[in-house]
């Protein structure tokens, strides 16, 4: 049986940011995706459907999880053999995700493992904090 392993892992970089105007109150988010050669996507994305209740961490959540889905769905199979950058500026969701911090929050839990169960769709991943200055470099705002 041979395997084809690839001589290089392709590797994406996710930028991710949400929010919420009010805390709890209307969600928001954007993530960029940067990959091999000219490989590129941006997307924004609002809750108005979750109501007036999403807080920034949930926003936050949601809209790394609409990035790992976008690109793993993308990806399809070659997610496997693809490392998965990613940078927020989301103490919490990358502490959590890093298993640093503890998910209290019984309404963030499912989103956690929808995250987590998403980052292991990819062959290798890795969390990285970043100042908010730089998320918005990359995603203005």
């Amino acid at each position: 049986m041979t395997i084809d392993i690839p001589a290089e892992i392709e590797t994406y970089r996710i930028v991710f940011d949400g929010g919420s105007l009010g805390n709890p109150g209307r969600g928001y988010g954007s993530f960029a995706i940067k990959g091999p050669g000219q490989y590129a996507a941006t997307e924004k994305l609002n809750y108005d459907h979750l109501g007036n209740r999403v807080t920034n961490n949930e926003a936050e959540y949601l809209t790394l999880i609409g990035a790992l889905e976008w690109l793993a769905n993308d990806l399809g199979e070659r997610a496997k053999h693809s490392r998965v950058s990613v940078l927020g500026d989301s103490q919490l969701v990358i502490s959590q995700l890093k298993g640093a911090w503890k998910v209290r929050k019984e309404e963030l839990k499912p989103l956690h493992n929808r995250a987590s169960t998403l980052l292991g769709r990819f062959g290798r991943f890795d969390l990285t904090w970043q100042p908010r200055a730089e998320s918005v470099k990359v995603l203005g705002h």
